[in-house]
């Protein structure tokens, strides 16, 4: 009979230990982020390293290749945060894509240390039947979207 106890408390350990490794790992899987509206409430300076999520705005990439000064602004539709970044952008970045920055927020603006750019959930390859036309169309197409990310 103690025998059958130690195996089933044995067991629940186990299982508690692998419960707490699973959840944990959902926890660092997920990215949590605010918008540029939860931002814009909180103030022009928030103390702490943060996560920002929304859309960069068109118009507003401007990237610097001599010295890698990347400037953008995020919106969520009702407030824009304005971005600066020291580095390449991610070849996924671009005008008018959602992106997850995180940093600091001080000033009024963010400031970058990492972008993780978001890929766009309607990629469709090109048909089977489509012509060499139809697919040098597409492939023009995806050129200049990778052209205006940089």
């Amino acid at each position: 009979m103690k025998g059958r106890i130690k195996y089933v408390v044995a067991g629940a350990v186990v299982l508690g230990a692998l419960g707490f490794l699973i959840l944990g790992g959902f926890r660092e899987a997920v990215v949590y982020f605010v918008t540029p509206s939860e931002l814009s409430a909180r103030g022009a300076s928030v103390p702490g390293a943060l996560r920002l999520g929304g859309m960069v705005q068109r118009g507003s990439v401007h990237w610097d290749p001599k010295t890698l000064a990347l400037s953008f602004a995020v919106t969520d539709g009702k407030a824009t945060i304005a971005v600066r970044h020291t580095g390449a952008p991610p070849d996924l970045f671009g005008e008018g894509r959602g992106a997850v920055v995180e940093g600091q927020y001080a000033d009024g603006v963010f400031q970058a240390k990492q972008i993780l750019a978001k890929h766009s959930e309607d990629y469709h390859p090109p048909a089977k039947d489509a012509t060499a036309a139809q697919k040098q169309d597409l492939y023009k197409t995806l050129e200049q979207q990778k052209g205006t990310a940089r």
